[in-house]
């Protein structure tokens, strides 16, 4: 028999039990979607993960000392080293974050337990975060402890309505602080609702909402600096300056310092390795489905075998070959892997588009994906397919006339 007609035998074969076909198919349908959606929900995870760190902003070094009281943890460092690192060539900008929740009032509107955000002037450029309406802060006022606050979108919204909240006062706590400006909306990222939160100057929430009673002989603690290179070529160079400017500020060696200096990228790999011991764990899930779906086929191929034992014997009467028997039977199996794939991709797609718009967790389909597991019902059908054709083609003619 020629290509063709082998098809054809076999397409007739599947169509003859057409709902015991489709059930046999299921296993591989449910392997091929499973392949699909599982690898979309894990490339939408890492993509999220990779906008939430990019985000921050851009080439950007993270630079954490120790926070406990015990120095032999690291160096913990302070507001003073962060401005003298703002000082090294290669440096754009620099950023500290120091949070603290306060109730904020406006009026008779009095909002509990609000994000405040210490913050020091570059914090709009290093975070990539636009004022929409009036200015940030600058250095002058930062130094000299001015009382001023800059509002995220949905907060000044809630505190001041349609009114135009620059130069109006708010009070934090116990302080009232005067609004020079509105941050552009940005919405969550991570964690953090940058809209509901009151940026005002570090210094600020040194003196007046952390107060550290060490700070004079000190200086003001910090938890993580935010440098940002000149481009991404001079991250290693900031690195690499940072390291010796502590190491010369503290009078140690740079391995004694107790420092983690991390860029974006590192982060990233950090959190894709995570992820990858979660696809591994639902690679093997989709293995195993597909290898149930293929047992499947072979168990039906069998069971077809021994139902057409005497058309087996009529076709080799007429001069079909047992390679011609083989193939048959083997197109057969392969074919309704194929089908299931087919079917199973559209699965696979719809399901993890829908699950994208429907769930909480973002979606990436893979193309790479859905040509791996179409694939892999391929070699499923062929693997599990061989042995029960194989067994056909080794029937013999007389008996297999016989047969009843």
């Amino acid at each position: 028999m020629n290509f063709s007609e082998i098809i054809h035998v076999a397409w007739e074969g599947i169509a003859r039990n057409a709902v015991r076909s489709l059930l046999t198919m299921l296993g591989v349908i449910i392997g091929v979607a499973a392949v699909i959606v599982m690898i979309s929900v894990s490339a939408g995870t890492e993509a999220a993960i990779a906008d939430q760190i990019n985000g921050l902003g851009a080439n950007l070094v993270f630079v954490q000392g120790a926070f406990g009281p015990n120095r032999d943890q690291g160096v913990r460092l302070t507001y003073d080293d962060a401005m003298a690192i703002a000082e090294l060539p290669d440096v754009a900008g620099m950023a500290v974050e120091m949070p603290a929740t306060q109730n904020v009032k406006v009026g008779g509107t009095l909002l509990e337990d609000v994000s405040v955000l210490g913050t020091t002037p570059d914090f709009p450029s290093v975070r990539e975060y636009e004022v929409d309406r009036g200015r940030f802060f600058n250095q002058a006022e930062v130094d000299r402890k001015i009382k001023v606050a800059v509002l995220g979108s949905k907060l000044a919204e809630e505190l001041f309505g349609e009114e135009d909240p620059i130069g109006q006062k708010v009070t934090v706590g116990n302080l009232k602080l005067t609004v020079v400006g509105v941050m552009a909306e940005r919405g969550v990222v991570g964690d953090v609702d940058y809209d509901t939160r009151l940026y005002t100057p570090i210094s600020i929430v040194f003196q007046h909402f952390l107060p550290d009673r060490f700070a004079r002989v000190m200086g003001d603690r910090v938890r993580l600096i935010y440098i940002q290179a000149d481009s991404a070529e001079a991250i290693d160079d900031v690195i690499l300056q940072t390291e010796l400017l502590l190491s010369k500020r503290y009078d140690m060696p740079v391995e004694d310092l107790g420092v983690s200096i991390s860029t974006q990228a590192d982060i990233i790999q950090t959190q894709e390795a995570t992820t990858e011991a979660f696809r591994s764990l639902l690679a093997w899930v989709a293995a195993v489905s597909l290898i149930v779906g293929g047992i499947g086929i072979m168990n039906i191929m069998l069971v077809s075998v021994t139902e057409r034992t005497r058309e087996i014997g009529i076709r080799q009467a007429v001069g079909a070959s047992p390679e011609d028997i083989r193939w048959q039977f083997l197109a057969e199996a392969l074919m309704l892997s194929l089908v299931g794939g087919v079917i199973g991709v559209m699965l696979g797609v719809g399901g993890s588009i829908l699950f994208g718009k429907m769930g909480d967790m973002r979606t990436v389909i893979v193309p790479t994906s859905i040509l791996l597991a179409f694939s892999s019902a391929a070699a499923v059908g062929v693997f599990f397919g061989f042995y029960p054709a194989h067994k056909a083609a080794q029937l013999d003619p007389i008996e297999a006339l016989r047969h009843e």
